[in-house]
């Protein structure tokens, strides 16, 4: 019940952000019957159908059908979001470009000569309303208004758009962390992992975003690799080739993989396989014990509806404590119960970092860490923005990462 309030809350705020857009993208600056005001009308139509079918075609169509959805679809719904918010800006100008600039006798500009109506800054139209210094009653000032703010609000949300779709489509930057370790052993200092998160393989991602996150990590030269998590948006049989590049990934120690939740939407054990296939190690409630510390990984928790949530007790409970811990684990949200187990430093990913300006904000509600390193404890959580993206292929102050994290010693 709740999830269906929830489902039609969004419905009815999307289509009153439509009606919005219809209103002062459409109406307020064409004409009625023009040429513009039907196309804007059939758009403010098709647009949103589109992004619906980019949402659920994941689910209902085969991904070469999908694409067809998804590229107009999702890129849609990150113009809408920054359509809204660049008008809702242009309304608090509105009134001053009403008013702005005036002429010597205090009627505004653009108001034609013998508009007064007999009373100094007074004007009325055509049906002989009036309005103070003439401003709202003037349909050619309306008229211009209303045309430059929209002008200005589209060309402001195509640049954000487009400046955060480039920003994902030619791959993510190489970020440098450094974690100190209170236990870590001193001939471990200076150990590096290359932590990837969210690369969301799918519609609009494909193997040259693979091939790209691979080759950043390789010149990177880490000692090990930690995906960890929301790889793919798909099956195998459909996404299998494009994440065919991470076989070529490199590092001494190898790499590890663990589950997102979007792995058990798209058939997470038929994923585990492939990535093993693939010489890529997942971690499922499991743990390995290199020379210098414990890594460990747990199942994300959307697998526990399939019987295949996180086991810490497995990966975790029959451990030497006198060792340094580290755990991947998708969701930030797991770093209370990774406490309790004496982790010294959980890796996750999952948020993107709200990937969305203002979406931080939201993504704040649920999650402990958006991004970064945060301490809980004595347990230290690095949460990464990921490589990816899902949905539209665009970051607004989220930019995408590699994180390359650096263990320190204390004793170095």
């Amino acid at each position: 019940m709740v999830i269906v309030l929830v489902l039609l809350l969004g419905l009815g705020g999307v289509g009153l952000a439509q009606w919005y857009l219809w209103r002062r993208l459409v109406r307020d600056v064409s004409a009625p019957g023009g040429w513009y005001r039907r196309a804007g009308t059939v758009l403010a139509v098709v647009l949103p159908l589109l992004s619906v079918g980019a949402l659920v075609g994941g689910r209902l169509l085969p991904l070469d059908v999908e694409r067809w959805f998804a590229w107009p679809g999702f890129l849609w719904l990150a113009l809408m979001l920054y359509l809204v918010l660049a008008l809702v800006v242009g309304e608090a100008v509105r009134p001053l470009l009403m008013r702005w600039p005036r002429r010597p006798d205090g009627v505004p500009d653009g108001v034609p000569d013998g508009a007064a109506d007999g009373a100094p800054g007074a004007a009325s139209d055509a049906a002989g309303r009036t309005a103070p210094d003439g401003a709202a009653a003037d349909p050619g000032r309306r008229l211009l208004v209303a045309r430059s703010v929209a002008v200005a609000a589209g060309g402001a949300a195509a640049m954000v758009v487009g400046t955060g779709m480039y920003g994902v489509l030619s791959g993510p930057a190489l970020k440098q962390v450094t974690v100190p370790l209170a236990r870590l052993p001193r001939r471990a200092h200076g150990y590096r992992i290359a932590v990837v998160s969210d690369i969301h393989l799918g519609p609009i991602l494909g193997r040259a975003h693979t091939q790209r996150i691979v080759d950043t990590i390789n010149r990177a030269q880490p000692d090990l690799i930690a995906i960890v998590g929301d790889l793919v948006d798909g099956t195998v049989p459909e996404l299998g080739p494009a994440a065919l590049p991470l076989a070529q990934l490199r590092s001494r120690d190898g790499a590890f993989f663990v589950t997102g939740n979007h792995e058990y939407f798209s058939g997470a054990a038929p994923w585990v396989e492939f990535v093993r296939e693939l010489g890529v190690h997942p971690l499922e409630n499991a743990r390995t014990e290199l020379p210098w510390f414990d890594l460990a990984g747990v199942n994300d928790i959307q697998g526990t509806a399939e019987g295949q949530g996180p086991d810490y007790a497995k990966a975790l409970g029959d451990r030497d404590r006198g060792r340094t811990a580290v755990l991947l684990a998708h969701q930030p949200v797991t770093i209370h119960q990774t406490v309790r187990y004496g982790v010294d430093l959980q890796l996750s990913g999952h948020t993107h970092g709200g990937q969305l300006w203002p979406g931080n904000y939201l993504a704040e509600l649920a999650n402990p860490t958006v991004a970064g390193l945060e301490r809980y404890g004595d347990t230290q959580l690095y949460v990464t923005r990921g490589a990816g993206a899902w949905g539209p292929p665009v970051r607004v102050g989220a930019p995408s990462d590699i994180t390359i994290v650096t263990l320190a010693s204390s004793a170095a």
